[in-house]
């Protein structure tokens, strides 16, 4: 039987080794320290729906790929300096 595992094949000795970790315990706080993206601050993030028309969206994505930055990136620095000038 072929197993994949990401698109990689996932060899016996693999499994085997995953097997031996599991049934030998795994230590909670290393699970948890390396899950999902890293924090962004002491509590965990927000996720914030924002609706865009398409040329809004494109501007800001104009504007993050000039300044080398990804959407997120773009749209938190827009924020902070927007909540900064008042």
């Amino acid at each position: 039987m072929e197993r994949k595992m990401h698109g990689r094949e996932v060899s016996d000795t693999e499994i085997d080794q995953w097997a031996d970790e599991a049934e030998a315990g795994f230590d909670v706080k290393e699970l948890k320290a390396r899950m999902g993206r890293p924090a962004r601050g002491a509590e965990a993030s927000q996720v914030v729906p924002v609706r865009l028309t398409v040329d809004e969206l494109a501007a800001v994505m104009a504007r993050a790929e000039r300044e080398h930055l990804n959407r997120s990136e773009a749209f938190r620095a827009a924020l902070a300096a927007w909540a900064n000038a008042a």
